[in-house]
């Protein structure tokens, strides 16, 4: 059925065995939509390797799902399903339950099951294992579950396959060693990757990392149901009184999508105080308390979820009714798979896009941090070759200015490239050869640049935006589609009452941070080891505004960019939360300030204007005994940490009470220990740090 003229007895006889699962499944009316069951009859008699691009709610899942009931019946072993989100498992596993497959997950959110899990697929008492990406690394994982899932012949799932392509908008490192399981399969193993967002770059990629010999089926992308629109808005506060004015409105139950993970948080909580029944979302938050708001998602208990794109690709509820996005995504193909979510049983749901002025900063955020350096990957290699056998990771970043978090990325593809090995307790070069691929990194991050403006174009061009989106995945039959704002001549804008934008910038400028101190310095760093003393710590610290953002963040940019002064709002602004919001325990009796080389007054006469509205002393006993590089340039807590170190000497008397440490920004929260536990080394009594703004990303 993958082309021949001729159909062979035994395609016939599994088209009619999927059909027959099919509407035991779904009833006795069920039919397959074009694609599904040539797919899984490729998949289930012709034991092929196929690449499944198709729209969201098209119904890839079903294609899997069916094949491993039918293979399962032929004596193959479980399938094995990667999946990139723990939402995506759960819904994968209670729909594939559903239709009679047992189902299990194995992840880093169960771990006390996966021993009955590993027993389980010994007894054969498994038909699917849904996996995450990252369990590839796992030894233990690798030894025994992954071990007795390739000593039988199996179906191999790759789903969300656009992660495989660092072409792609959501490429994952772990993906990588997908390519290693399959090569050590049987030519003969059935493969099926899925996706709805692969243009013709990363299937051209996806073909040369699975094979020549990987089928491709294409299906048209467009979603009848989707009503598309753009609202362009100058301001956060006005997009906030946008969402209090539109979601109540909106039919059913939806998401909201957000950049950041304090964004989720931030309008959910302005929605709650507008009535709205919102709950936030995020890869952060607890595993038990994201599964609890998804099926309350799925119940319809909730008006809406306020996500980040952890609540994104795969998640299937069929009547979710609306998506909005707060901020723009950084490309076409991550906006496509996450309206994608909203609509698939509905004749009508809208998908919304509002722009903010910070999106395009985010993104350039995220761009830049999407590949290492090349210094930075050689620095680790040459350290690795170095050293001659296993380095602790924390060995790494005591040599290498380089962030944890990229490190271990770094080390995820070096070890998918085969450079490096990881063992208990750390890393080690292997004996293949390596090189860093500039030409490579060059080209996908120049790609990279071009996507956020093609999300800047949508919307303003005046073509469909149906049809735009269409086009940007290189989808051969896009068309218009006649609903959206684009082709009906009809925009979802509303008029804003004054007194409700006056409201969320009210609220925005509430929205100060927690500073929590730094309890243990990090390895690597002479004289200072092990915990910090309670005798020492900083105590709970404040930060006014988040750097640059709504709010007062904005205006703390201006005053030391631009001004040269921190303008008097924003020292009432600071008064107003110590005195109300904060009140720290014991109450600060004098205050003093962090010193600066780069801008020696600066900080000084806030504080002390500060210190003055508050009515205590401001005493001016810190001196930067040396000029050193900005903490934001420093990548990783050893190297920020040495950068500090000795570089603030105390100069006047210490007072015994509680004071005030006033900084202007904080980036790692080293400076602001150093000079604590220097003040507290002194004689100082609790320091209480605070600081206008807290660096964008910590």
């Amino acid at each position: 059925m993958s082309g021949d003229s001729a159909i062979t007895d035994a395609e016939q006889s599994a088209a009619a065995e999927a059909a027959e699962i099919l509407r035991g499944a779904l009833g006795p009316d069920a039919t397959f939509r074009p694609g599904q069951l040539e797919t899984i009859v490729d998949i289930v008699v012709g034991h092929r390797r196929v690449l499944l691009v198709q729209s969201t709610g098209w119904g890839k899942s079903f294609v899997y799902f069916i094949a491993t009931a039918m293979l399962r019946r032929r004596g193959y072993g479980t399938t094995l399903l990667i999946s990139p989100l723990l939402s995506l498992m759960r819904n994968q596993v209670a729909m594939a339950q559903r239709i009679g497959i047992r189902a299990a997950d194995f992840h880093s959110g169960n771990s006390e099951r996966h021993d009955d899990i590993v027993v389980a697929l010994r007894d054969d008492e498994i038909d699917l294992l849904l996996v995450s990406p990252e369990r590839l690394h796992n030894s233990t994982f690798r030894s025994e579950a992954l071990k007795l899932l390739t000593s039988r012949p199996c179906l191999l799932v790759v789903d969300e396959a656009h992660c495989l392509s660092d072409w792609g908008h959501d490429f994952r490192p772990d993906y990588r060693l997908i390519a290693n399981v399959l090569h050590g399969l049987p030519s003969t193993t059935p493969v099926l990757c899925t996706t709805a967002t692969a243009n013709d770059r990363v299937i051209s990629d996806l073909i040369d990392q699975l094979g020549d010999g990987l089928r491709v089926v294409r299906g048209g992308l467009a979603r009848a149901s989707l009503r598309l629109s753009v609202v362009d808005l100058s301001s956060a506060e006005e997009r906030l009184a946008w969402l209090a004015t539109v979601v109540p409105t909106l039919p059913g139950t939806g998401i909201v999508y957000c950049l950041t993970v304090r964004d989720t948080r931030l309008v959910a909580e302005w929605l709650r105080q507008q009535g709205v029944d919102a709950v936030g979302y995020s890869g952060e938050d607890d595993p038990i308390e994201r599964e609890t708001i998804e099926q309350r998602l799925l119940g319809n208990a909730v008006k809406v979820v306020v996500a980040t794109s952890a609540l994104g690709m795969g998640f299937d509820k069929a009547d979710l009714a609306f998506v909005v996005h707060y901020q723009a995504p950084g490309s076409v193909v991550a906006y496509y798979q996450q309206i994608g979510r909203a609509g698939r049983t509905l004749t009508d749901a809208p998908a919304i896009l509002l722009r903010g002025a910070e999106d395009e900063e985010i993104q350039n955020y995220f761009i830049s941090t999407a590949f290492p350096t090349r210094g930075d990957a050689e620095a680790v290699m040459a350290l690795l070759e170095d050293r001659a056998g296993r380095v602790p990771l924390y060995d790494v970043l005591a040599v290498v200015n380089v962030r944890k978090s990229r490190l271990e990325t770094m080390l995820k593809v070096l070890e998918a490239e085969g450079a490096v090995s990881r063992v208990r307790g750390g890393w080690e070069r292997t004996l293949t050869p390596w090189t860093y691929d500039a030409d490579h990194v060059e080209r996908v991050t120049a790609q990279r640049r071009v996507e956020p403006d093609a999300m800047r174009r949508y919307g303003s061009t005046g073509t469909c935006l149906m049809q735009f989106l269409q086009q940007q995945l290189d989808d051969p039959v896009a068309k218009r589609c006649g609903r959206c704002d684009a082709c009906t001549g009809q925009t979802v804008g509303v008029p804003l009452a004054p007194q409700l934008i006056a409201a969320a910038l009210t609220f925005l400028r509430g929205q100060d941070l927690e500073l929590k101190p730094r309890r243990q310095w990090p390895p690597g760093v002479p004289d200072r080891h092990g915990a910090i003393s309670p005798e020492e710590r900083l105590e709970v610290g404040r930060a006014l505004s988040i750097y640059a953002d709504a709010g007062w963040g904005r205006l703390v940019v201006d005053g030391k960019f631009q001004q040269g002064v921190f303008a008097e709002e924003l020292v009432v602004a600071s008064v107003t939360l110590i005195r109300e919001r904060w009140q720290p325990a014991p109450w600060p009796m004098w205050v003093t300030c962090i010193p600066s080389t780069r801008h020696p007054t600066l900080v000084a006469d806030f504080a002390a204007r500060l210190a003055g509205r508050l009515g205590v002393p401001f005493v001016p006993c810190l001196r930067k005994e040396r000029a050193s590089r900005p903490q934001k340039e420093m990548e990783n807590s050893t190297q920020q940490l040495r950068n500090v170190l000795g570089g603030i000497e105390i100069t006047g008397s210490v007072r015994p009470e509680p004071v005030l440490l006033v900084d202007d920004i904080v980036d790692s929260g080293w400076t602001l220990t150093v000079a604590g536990t220097g003040l507290r080394a002194a004689g100082s009594g609790p320091v209480h740090p605070f600081v206008l703004a807290q660096a964008r990303g910590q």
